[in-house]
């Protein structure tokens, strides 16, 4: 535990720098320990974060800053089609030309727009990604759909996206 438990304010203030100053996702529990509180003061802080526009984002990692750097990301939504048992090969695709995969969504004819948080961007990322699928028994959002769904994805340069998609449609996994 920090020796010094921090105000709300300083607390947010701290919170914001760590997660810049990181550069990864941090954990909540990470955060409490630094800041001095309980995690469940974290997630309040986050909260108020957001609702103070601040770009924080929680993942399954933990929480991550999304401004700065970040944000001079070329992003795309690649829209693909596959089996289940393909979510490997089309995961590895991704981060093999080095695109990080952050969300996934699908339609549903009833729901509406149903999404999930991936954040994938290495081939260590996929693979614990899928071994959380496996051992949580969950089924994929695409499996709502037929293997149809999109990805939101990111890289540094448009032609890493580019040659991305070519490698897929070359799997027939992309859907023009």
């Amino acid at each position: 535990m920090s020796q010094k438990k921090l105000r709300a304010s300083e607390r947010r203030e701290a919170i914001v720098q760590w997660l810049k100053e990181e550069g990864a996702p941090l954990k909540g529990g990470e955060l409490a320990e630094r800041a001095g509180v309980s995690r469940q003061v974290i997630v309040q802080d986050m909260s108020i974060l957001r609702a103070k526009e601040e770009p924080v984002l929680a993942t399954a990692h933990g929480y991550m800053y999304m401004g700065d750097g970040q944000a001079n990301n070329e992003r795309e939504w690649i829209a693909v089609r596959h089996a289940p048992d393909e979510m490997k090969d089309e995961l590895y695709t991704f981060v093999d030309y080095g695109l990080t995969v952050n969300t996934v969504v699908i339609e549903h004819e009833v729901y509406g727009e149903l999404s999930g948080r991936i954040d994938v961007s290495n081939r260590r990322d996929v693979d614990a990604f899928c071994e959380r699928v496996t051992d949580s028994g969950s089924a994929l959002l695409s499996q709502l759909t037929d293997g149809v769904h999109l990805h939101l994805v990111e890289a540094s340069r448009k032609e890493q996206i580019t040659n991305a998609k070519a490698a897929l449609r070359e799997k027939g996994f992309l859907i023009e």
